[in-house]
């Protein structure tokens, strides 16, 4: 996992329209970038809409936010059309920026393991470092936490 003042990996991954996205692009703002395992499952689902639904007290705070999954550009559109949901997410199916953010970990369900995504959520401040990271997310509060954070 990176550390608090580190530098965020940069990257760029297509959104749900297909459309190129570079953390760059976004120098000067500060960003949330969430990390959740897969599209249209039931923790996924409510932490899109949590964030969909507070997109507006965001863009009040010029916060730009972004999920990450390794769902195609495809899966993210059919999630966004069925969800109606405004946030915007990112495609990384060769997980590589998983993997820069060290998200991509181990884990075990039943007996066996296997490699999946860590929901985590990175707030990367206008410079481009990391500013706060919460690992291992608990989506019952998450989104009031991060709010939360931008509230005080």
């Amino acid at each position: 996992m990176l550390e608090i003042g580190s530098k965020a990996p940069l990257f760029s991954l297509q959104n749900q329209d297909g459309n190129n996205v570079n953390l760059i692009d976004f120098k000067g703002k500060k960003v949330v970038l969430f990390f959740y395992p897969k599209d249209d499952t039931s923790g996924c689902t409510r932490e899109a809409i949590g964030f969909s639904e507070k997109k507006s007290f965001f863009d009040d705070k010029d916060v730009i936010i972004l999920g990450l999954s390794k769902d195609s550009v495809k899966s993210h559109e059919k999630f966004c059309n069925k969800h109606d949901l405004s946030v915007t997410l990112l495609s990384d199916p060769e997980t590589e920026v998983n993997k820069k953010y060290g998200v991509w970990q181990e884990k075990s369900m039943y007996g066996k393991t296997y490699f999946g995504t860590q929901r985590s959520t990175f707030i990367i401040d206008e410079s481009g470092s990391i500013e706060k990271i919460w690992p291992k997310v608990k989506v019952a509060t998450h989104i009031e936490e991060v709010v939360d954070y931008f509230s005080n």
